[in-house]
């Protein structure tokens, strides 16, 4: 019993110790983007306040999930990271430090979405970029299918994401300018089931409607490959 009681107590120690980690890790980043940035945070209302869902971000650079970390007061709150940051110490340590998913982004990684899902399922909140790698140009890139397909397999709601101003905020910070960062958040979409029998068809029609809805939350010049995209247009003229 005493053992027990030892293994008891050390994983309360060990749960506290994380979410105080947690809590003044979001603390400094919040406190940091306010003060060296003209952050400007819209839509925050759309997040439910329990509840699992899932939000998808078009990807500028690496500020974007310290940004949306130090935003979301949720306790469960994660993302899924490209693995090649592994072998970069601090950042890892960051990742770790949020319980974040490695995946490999040059291949199906099932191992990685699988965990993704019981994250899901568990209650949890997953950032992702449905891109799949940092868009070069600011641009939105065409997108992968792991965002919708999770969606349906997790059977969550989704929230776009739309962040501006990111791509080039440390250069500015270097001439002692504060960047103009914009944050958008959507309002939540519950897609329709991808079939067995139309399975490629649906993927991309639910990916596509998630692009469109980050698009729709972006400026113009950020709308890349969805600018003349039908959906995109139905979603900005309602």
């Amino acid at each position: 019993m005493r053992e027990v009681t030892i293994r008891v107590n050390k994983t309360v120690r060990l749960v506290n110790r994380t979410f105080m980690q947690r809590k003044t890790l979001r603390s400094i980043t919040r406190f940091l983007f306010k003060n060296l940035s003209r952050l400007q945070v819209i839509g925050l209302d759309n997040l439910p306040a329990e509840g699992s869902y899932l939000l998808a971000i078009n990807h500028l650079g690496r500020l974007d999930a310290p940004l949306i970390f130090s935003l979301i007061e949720r306790e469960h709150l994660t993302a899924l990271v490209a693995d090649k940051y592994l072998t970069r110490p601090f950042f890892r340590w960051i990742v770790n430090q949020v319980n974040g998913i490695w995946i490999n982004r040059d291949e199906a990684d099932i191992q990685a979405l699988k965990a993704a899902r019981e994250y899901l399922k568990a209650g949890g909140v997953l950032g992702i970029a449905p891109e799949g790698t940092r868009s070069p140009t600011g641009r939105l890139q065409e997108a992968k299918t792991g965002v919708a397909y999770l969606a349906d397999k997790a059977d969550v709601p989704v929230i776009p994401v739309g962040i501006s101003g990111t791509q080039k905020a440390i250069h500015e910070l270097l001439l002692f300018r504060r960047p103009h960062i914009r944050v958008v958040f959507g309002e939540s979409v519950q897609l329709p089931p991808i079939e067995r029998r139309t399975r490629a068809e649906d993927l991309q029609r639910n990916s596509d409607e998630i692009m469109c809805r980050i698009a729709a939350q972006l400026p113009a010049e950020y709308r890349g490959v969805y600018q003349n995209h039908p959906r995109l247009q139905e979603l900005l003229a309602s």
